[in-house]
């Protein structure tokens, strides 16, 4: 599945999304709205990473699905 695939079912993607991050508020989720860099941006925030490690964790999540 490509990002494309993903913003296209972002409310079907969205509980997934809270599965792997789960200190991600459901608001926040919302927010993002299939937007790939606004979801990084959220995560980067939330936990404290840096663009490269968050880059590749959102990477990982796209191949899992």
């Amino acid at each position: 599945m490509n990002w494309d695939q993903i913003e296209g079912k972002w409310k079907e993607m969205s509980g997934s999304v809270k599965a792997q991050w789960g200190e991600l508020t459901d608001d926040e989720i919302a927010e993002v709205n299939g937007d790939r860099d606004a979801l990084e941006g959220k995560i980067q925030a939330k936990y404290g990473k840096t663009k490269e490690e968050v880059k590749a964790e959102v990477d990982k999540f796209l191949s899992s699905h």
